[in-house]
């Protein structure tokens, strides 16, 4: 897991070095984007905070105008959300236009680390990046993504853009980037755009690390009953076994647990029939294998596969999994301890695994909690179950604990676990 401090000096450096010999993707263009390659830095910083704030609440930068990025990156939901879509992908800006997936919370994504090949264990093993096919390394790259996308904001070009920022917010960009800041091009203006949003997602605002785990671990707060046991099933690898993908050392007190090991997994997720791509039924989205981006080394192991998500605030998310197919918590938990043992639940009849490809089952993720046979019996009771829940409720920060939805009763969750058909014809569990 990630040392805070490790990570922000490591941060610090990569974005230093790439600011001395220019802009990543432009080096004939030389542009200030790093806090630490600025003199002035303290000023300088606050003043790209504050304009990275201006334009994240800004509906003004859509076509048409009205969708901003705190639209589906949601404060009230721990920066994340649907933009009030009721199919778990997000609205876009275009009317009745649907994203193609769920919604990320950018809660503790300046913490991510760039998209490589983890080569300690296996030099084919993806980890990192943004976005949940890690097609973006940097933040900064993340943030100009749905501006241009058009089941997103809908600009028709980086000139789009840049026109709405000058219109809108010219002096606040020179203050931040300096007088000549629209002199050089577009291509220099629209990344500095992408530079003020990444200023402001990595203030503290997007990790305050307030939540019950925090304080239990600086010794503040003392879990309840459910909580604890929670945690122990999250560890114990013949139960929820969860901290295999979303590791956190806990037992090291200067390491700060973020709850992923932000690599990739084919978990066999329900077909969302409801998004508008999937009315297609030769469509399949493969994640790391596209269409988003091109196959990572042409390896066909990776399709299908998606980034292990941070846990923290999931609780407060409004839809789950990389599809959104699960409107709620307890759906993720139960479908993760009864995929294999009770898979008529989740499938429509005769159809296992409805979203993934024949060729590619053998990569979807089988370890526990997943495992056995229709019938026979999961790795979690119900009771387990809930207070698993329990456990990542305590994973959400205090300025978010308004948004906690009811925690299930224990009957809620016997009905996801007990035999019987899916609850939706979709796969999707409601209730």
């Amino acid at each position: 897991m990630i040392r805070l401090s490790v990570l922000l000096s490591l941060s610090a450096a990569l974005l230093l070095t790439v600011t001395q010999i220019g802009i990543r993707s432009t080096p004939s263009v030389s542009i200030s984007i790093s806090h630490a390659a600025v003199p002035d830095q303290g000023a300088r910083r606050q003043a790209r905070e504050r304009l990275g704030k201006l334009l994240f609440f800004d509906p003004l930068l859509s076509e048409p105008a009205g969708t901003s990025c705190s639209s589906c990156h949601d404060p009230a939901h721990a920066f994340s959300g649907t933009h009030g879509s009721a199919i778990g992908v997000p609205l876009g800006a275009m009317p009745g236009s649907y994203g193609l997936r769920n919604t990320p919370t950018l809660t503790y994504a300046s913490y991510v680390p760039p998209f490589t090949f983890d080569k300690e264990d296996d030099p084919l093993e993806p980890k990192g990046g943004m976005f949940l096919d890690g097609r973006a390394s940097f933040l900064d790259e993340q943030a100009e993504g749905p501006l241009l996308s058009p089941l997103e904001m809908n600009n028709q070009g980086r000139a789009m853009v840049v026109a709405k920022i000058r219109a809108h917010h010219a002096a606040d960009f020179r203050a931040a980037f300096g007088a000549d800041v629209f002199d050089h091009g577009e291509r220099y203006a629209f990344l500095a755009v992408g530079a003020a949003l990444q200023a402001y997602e990595s203030t503290a605002t997007f990790h305050p690390f307030s939540s019950h785990f925090d304080r239990y671990r600086r010794g503040a707060y003392r879990l309840s009953a459910a909580e604890s046991r929670g945690m122990t099933l999250f560890f114990a690898s013949d139960k929820g076994n969860c901290s295999t993908c979303h590791q956190a050392r806990i037992s090291f007190p200067k390491v700060v647990p973020l709850f992923t090991d932000f690599g990739y997994e084919t978990l066999g997720v329900p077909r969302n029939q409801r998004i508008p791509d999937n009315a297609d039924p030769a469509f399949v989205d493969l994640g790391l294998g596209g269409p988003k981006r091109t196959l990572p080394n042409d390896d066909a192991s990776f399709n299908g596969a998606f980034m292990t998500p941070i846990l923290r605030n999931v609780a407060v998310k409004e839809a789950f999994m990389h599809n959104g197919v699960f409107a709620h918590l307890e759906d993720v938990v139960a479908f993760y301890a009864t995929r294999d043992t009770n898979p008529a639940h989740w499938y429509p009849p005769g159809h296992p695994f409805n979203d993934t490809r024949p060729g590619d089952l053998p990569y979807v993720n089988t370890g526990v909690p997943f495992g056995g046979k229709p019938g026979g019996k999961p790795h979690l009771s119900p009771q387990e179950i809930l207070d698993l829940i329990v456990f990542l409720r305590s994973l959400t920060d205090q300025e978010f604990e308004a948004a906690l939805p009811p925690l299930p009763t224990l009957r809620e969750v016997e009905a996801l676990t007990s035999p019987g058909p899916p609850l939706q014809a979709s796969g999707a569990a409601a209730h």
